[in-house]
């Protein structure tokens, strides 16, 4: 049995290396990605570590391992343009030998990018002219440099700015950090004489299939094969044509039945296998994954794939991770790719330059459309310089299908002369577009012109061209993004003509800088434009596009009284019906204060039958709950895509404030206490007790009796308009005393009663006219006091009128923390903001705990001093005092000025400061201390983890 494997053995390994001799062969000479790399001799001319010969780590960014200065793309407005200060060189040196099977083949030396002028020498020789672009896939033929039983020298000449000036205006004057180094992996190719240099696959949604193949070297005529397998590695056709030594090229044509299509929801792909025979003989060998689909630009009308009108819901993603700079990784691509696709999101800006090839990979496997883009920001490459970039990066790049469009440059920085360029490298002729910041730049129909509000949106979406703003909406700080998206995703969803569009930016762009002990630094307010962290920090924003941009669309915001379990469902999926999906229910109760947990308890759950709905219609789901469901406290409702994501989870209260407060808001028969003095009203109630000031109508001091004071004081403060004490009065009512303050101004009432529990009732009524950015009273407090917060309410992010997404309702726990947007460290959720719908709010300080609690709707609470945007000054404008309850929030612009000067009506109605006509009234409960219910063992009574829902 042994004696007959072993020939076996033998034969399949020669089999394995006679196929890795038919196919390319390749040996890095770097490592390959930020967690793989290679050290090689180094010589760095300026800036740290500069002036002798070390080592550094290749592929990477040199000021990332400690080398020369650092510089952001803008830098320019402060040092003028092409300071030559920056343009240090960095000097690479590797020692390398290759296999001696490789003698008599093709060697090709390829970097994957290098920042940016390279000039390369082999063993003392020039590889070929200098490259100049540092975001392109570039090579030299070197076989007749290397030397075979002997070492080979490799030396790179990089110098960080380049010697052609627009290559330095198109990528290094831009809005980024500029790096310096070999930032993608170094690496030897070997392929036979006779070869296919790349293959160029041109695959419709009808399954017709046309492929080129350039062929090099060819001395006879050879037949060139091309088998197509499917997902599951089933072939599904083969054609083949011959190729003689004078073709550069072949072309060969089929059909596929059936064909699976290539979508962003079903991103099926298939592999092309082609081999160079000669006769049976297998000379070389090379694949490509790729995908049966159809991109049509239906000028007047839409953008459509495969026959459907689709709408982008993107961002701009520039290549970026905060300790490496522009070297990453594959698991930083991935995790890329899965947030967008988290965020229901279904494309992808390449801003402002080609990325690695992995993430396309990726793109393609898990489904984004891509905007492939040539480098540029507000200035381009000179026709010269860019047309073999142009080349360089559609060769690398045009077998993906993700791949939707080509960019030509971006905000000004598009050469049109280098229009034409692509379709010549592109077998499937994708449509070129040009991002741009100015109107009346449109190209093939589309219009992507950046920062229209909402208004002008409006009427360019009533024009004749496609409107695709590949910039919408600016993410700098708290603002854009998520803020403003809401109006904004319904203008573009429900308009004929919208392709969608793509925010500024996916990521916050803060380096760990080398000199300065790792700080991150955003180059101030620059590179703080992002949804995510620099670590892919999820900010609120992430969670309210989540909401706004998914595919299962739900407009029902409360349950109405007479709600029986039926939903009302828009599918906003371009390519699945709705049963595709499945959908899971189920009834919880929140937990009370005095549990020591947040969050719920579910205590009846089900699955709901998935109806049948196509793209783009609506239809009612039918949720099937129990006949008892009004018994519990809300009801949520979670939806899984057909690959079992979850799309989003919705939550309703079932129960209104007043019964949720039930058995937390207590009262007692028993008898409260009056004195009052020349200057103060002490009102006492249990444990607890409340000192007035006569003089001011604000809170004075607050005590329990198992406590020293408090310092929540000096309120209620109307936030508001002006208003004067005019008189004070106390009484009885029942048990309970009373002191009640009236006022000239906007402010008429305040009155404050103790309930013999303790909890004491704060009753307030002003009346306003007008719009206004936030209205109702503030207290104060010592920030420097608070330990933490506990709430029955929207959250765990805070909240602007204009983002209201994302902040389901449910029991959360934030710990302090003095999170500002810009600044580190930076912790989400940020402790300091606007948080909605509020039942009850537990304060935890170092002074012991305290509570508010309203039965009214729409209470927002206001915790400590904190801003959305940075500017001239911080904004928007805060309340006074430090602790605020509000029936009105203001809304955060962006950075364009829209947010700073006040201006957020022009993002669209949820932007619109709050509309007030007439007397608002409302009741608040404080309980200064632990209530006594905590004493009950029902905090005992369920389980301290919530169950998974």
């Amino acid at each position: 049995m042994q004696r007959k494997t072993i020939p076996l053995i033998i034969l399949l390994l020669f089999l394995n290396v006679l196929l890795f001799a038919q196919q390319k062969q390749i040996q890095y000479l770097s490592g390959t990605d930020n967690k793989h790399t290679v050290a090689w001799d180094f010589f760095c001319t300026g800036g740290r570590n500069s002036g002798y010969w070390t080592t550094i780590q290749v592929p990477s960014c040199w000021e990332q391992q400690g080398f020369g200065s650092y510089n952001y793309g803008r830098d320019y407005k402060t040092y003028g343009k092409n300071a030559r200060f920056w343009d240090e060189k960095g000097m690479y040196k590797h020692s390398f030998a290759v296999p001696a099977s490789w003698k008599g083949k093709k060697i090709f030396l390829v970097f994957e990018g290098s920042m940016t002028d390279t000039d390369v020498k082999i063993n003392g020789k020039s590889a070929g002219a200098v490259h100049q672009g540092a975001f392109y896939r570039f090579k030299f033929d070197v076989s007749d440099k290397i030397n075979f039983g002997a070492n080979n020298l490799l030396e790179v000449m990089v110098s960080k700015m380049s010697a052609d000036a627009s290559v330095n205006n198109a990528e290094r004057l831009a809005d980024y950090w500029v790096f310096g180094g070999i930032f993608r992996p170094v690496y030897l190719e070997a392929v036979p004489t006779e070869f296919v240099d790349y293959i160029a696959v041109d695959a419709k949604a009808d399954g017709a299939f046309a492929m080129k193949a350039f062929v090099k070297g060819l001395s006879t005529n050879k037949n060139v094969a091309a088998e197509i397998f499917d997902a599951k590695g089933v072939k599904v056709e083969t054609v083949s044509t011959t190729a003689s030594p004078k073709d550069s090229v072949v072309e060969m044509h089929t059909k596929i039945s059936n064909a699976s299509q290539w979508t962003s929801e079903t991103p099926n792909l298939y592999k092309v296998i082609v081999s160079l025979k000669e006769g049976a003989k297998t000379i070389y060998q090379t694949s490509e994954k790729f995908g049966f689909r159809t991109i049509e630009i239906r000028h007047g009308d839409g953008i459509y794939l495969n026959g459907v009108q689709i709408k982008m819901k993107g961002a701009n993603r520039h290549v970026f991770w905060p300790e490496t700079g522009r070297t990453v990784n594959p698991e930083i691509d991935l995790m890329d790719v899965s947030l967008m696709k988290e965020m229901n999101m279904n494309a992808v800006r390449c801003s402002h330059y080609p990325p690695d090839v992995n993430f396309l990979n990726l793109c393609d496997s898990l489904g984004l459309y891509v905007l492939d883009e040539l480098s540029g920001w507000q200035k381009f490459y000179s026709t010269k310089a860019g047309r073999p970039l142009v080349k360089e990066m559609v060769t690398r790049d045009l077998n993906h299908p993700s791949i939707i469009f080509w960019d030509n440059g971006n905000e000004g920085g598009t050469n049109k002369e280098l229009d034409a360029d692509f379709p010549k490298c592109d077998f499937s002729a994708r449509p070129v577009i040009h991002p741009h910041h100015r109107p009346g730049n449109a190209f093939n129909g589309i219009d992507c012109n950046h920062y229209e509000d909402y208004y002008s949106t409006k009427n360019i979406l009533n024009d004749s061209l496609i409107y695709m703003p590949t910039e919408f909406l600016h993410s700098q700080d708290d603002g854009g993004a998520g803020s403003g998206m809401a109006d904004f995703w319904e203008l573009h969803w429900n308009a004929k003509r919208s392709g969608g569009g793509f925010i500024w930016a996916l990521l916050d762009e803060a380096v760990a800088r080398t000199d300065y002990n790792n700080v991150l630094d955003a180059d101030g307010l620059n590179a703080n434009d992002g949804i995510l962290g620099p670590h892919r920090e999820k900010e609120g924003s992430f969670f309210a596009l989540k909401e706004i941009f998914s595919p299962v669309h739900i407009a029902m915001k409360s349950l109405p009284d007479d709600f029986t379990g039926n939903v009302g469902v828009q599918n906003r999926y371009h390519f699945t019906n709705l049963s595709q999906c499945s959908f899971q229910w189920a009834l919880v109760n929140f937990r009370k204060p005095w549990e020591p947990v947040a969050g719920y308890v579910v205590e009846k759950r089900g699955i709901t039958s998935s109806p049948s709905i196509a793209p783009g219609a609506n239809g009612v789901l039918q949720l099937g709950l129990t006949p008892d469901f009004k018994n519990y406290d809300a009801l949520i409702l979670a939806v899984f895509d057909p690959f079992k994501k979850e799309i989003y989870k919705w939550t309703w209260k079932i129960k209104s404030n007043e019964t949720l407060l039930a058995g937390v808001l207590t009262t007692n028969d028993s008898t409260t206490t009056f004195a009052e003095s020349d200057s103060t009203y002490t009102l006492k109630g249990g444990e607890n007790t409340i000192v007035l000031n006569k003089k001011t109508g604000l809170l004075q001091s607050a005590k329990n009796a198992a406590s020293d004071n408090l310092s929540f004081a000096k309120g209620p403060v109307f936030v508001q308009g002006t208003s004067t004490l005019t008189g004070s009065k106390h009484y009885k009512d029942g048990k309970n005393e009373v002191v009640e303050f009236s006022y000239d101004g906007a402010m008429k009432t305040v009155r404050w009663k103790m309930l013999g529990s303790g909890w004491a009732s704060l009753e307030y009524e002003y009346s306003l006219n007008g719009s206004y950015p936030f209205a109702g009273v503030s207290f104060s407090y010592p920030e420097n006091y608070v330990l933490g917060a506990k709430w029955l309410g929207k959250g765990p992010y805070r909240q602007w009128k204009n983002r209201s997404q994302g902040t389901p309702v449910n029991v959360w726990q934030n710990l302090y923390n003095n999170t500002q947007t810009s600044y580190n460290p930076i912790v989400y959720p940020e402790f300091k903001g606007y948080y909605g719908d509020i039942s009850w709010m537990e304060f935890n300080t170092v002074e012991g705990k305290f509570y508010v609690a309203s039965k009214d709707t729409g209470l927002y609470v206001r915790l400590f001093d904190f801003y959305g945007l940075t500017g001239p000054k911080s904004y928007p404008e805060l309340p006074v005092g430090n602790i605020s309850f509000l029936d009105a929030i203001p809304p955060i612009g962006t950075k364009l000025a829209l947010g700073i000067n006040n201006n957020t009506a022009s993002l669209g109605p949820q932007s619109e400061l709050a509309k007030f006509n007439g007397p608002v009234k409302h009741t608040l409960y404080f309980y200064f201390g632990l209530p006594k219910t905590s004493n009950t063992k029902e905090q005992y009574s369920r389980p301290a983890i919530d169950q998974v829902f």
